[in-house]
This record gives C-alpha cells, structure tokens and sequence, in this order.
C-alpha cells in the first residue's frame, strides 16, 4: 500500500483547518483550491498579490505550481484545473490571463478544465484553483 504524504512547500502557511494543502498518493496528486495570497512570511497573516484578478490568478497559480513541485510534479502532469471565480465577468479576461500563462509555461497538452462561479471566498479574493495530477 502506498502512503499518503501531505505537501506543504515552504511558500505556504500551514491550513487554518484540518486539510492539506495537497496530497500524493502513489501517481496521484490532487491540489487544495488555492488563492492569490502572497507566499508566507512569519507573523503576517495571508495577504492577497493585489486587487486585480491578474494578480491574483498569476499568485495563485504560482501558488499551485509549488504544490506540484512539492509532490515531484509540474504542469505537464495536470489533468484536470478547475477555476472558480467571483464574478462571471471576468471569464473572458481568466481565460486571456490563463492561456498567456501556459503559453509562457510550455504546456505541451492542455488538460481538461472548468470554470465556475463560486461566491464563497473571503472578501477581496476574486479566483481559486485546484489540480489534479497524475505522474509519470
């Protein structure tokens, strides 16, 4: 049987609650949904990239790059994004920000993704996203 390994990098703080901010089990890797919150430093609380949803999509999907990392993964390995967003205003700007920013990547094959609106995230964050990925 294969562990289970919680991942935390170094950038992140530890989860306010019981959860990870992302797990691999053998070949699997699933992210937490993460936000545009800037990487931790001790005694600040998270603190959004900024205003703007390109600041705050670019950190967090900065965000979710170093989880993957952290398990042994990267992009080329995603198979499923979801992105939820605050407003349904802002898909077509998302979906500008979201393609420059695998473009820049090299994605070699885009992985299947969703968008959704989602209005439960604290005041000020406009967007949250989680992967799931599959090594090797």
């Amino acid at each position: 049987m294969t562990d289970k390994i919680a991942l935390t990098p170094k950038t992140h703080t530890t989860p306010p609650a019981r959860f990870s901010h992302g797990v691999r089990k053998g070949n699997i890797l699933q992210v937490a949904g993460q936000v545009g919150f800037l990487p931790a430093e001790e005694g600040r609380p998270p603190t959004p990239a900024g205003p703007t949803l390109r600041e705050q999509t670019l950190q967090t999907l900065a965000n979710v790059k170093a989880i993957l990392e952290e398990g042994g993964s990267g992009w080329d390995d995603a198979m499923m994004i979801r992105v939820y967003l605050t407003d349904t205003g802002h898909f077509a700007e998302m979906n500008e920000i979201y393609n420059q920013y695998f473009d820049e990547q090299g994605l070699t094959a885009p992985p299947a993704a969703r968008t959704t609106v989602y209005v439960g995230l604290p005041a000020g964050l406009l967007v949250e996203i989680d992967v799931l990925a599959v090594l090797g």
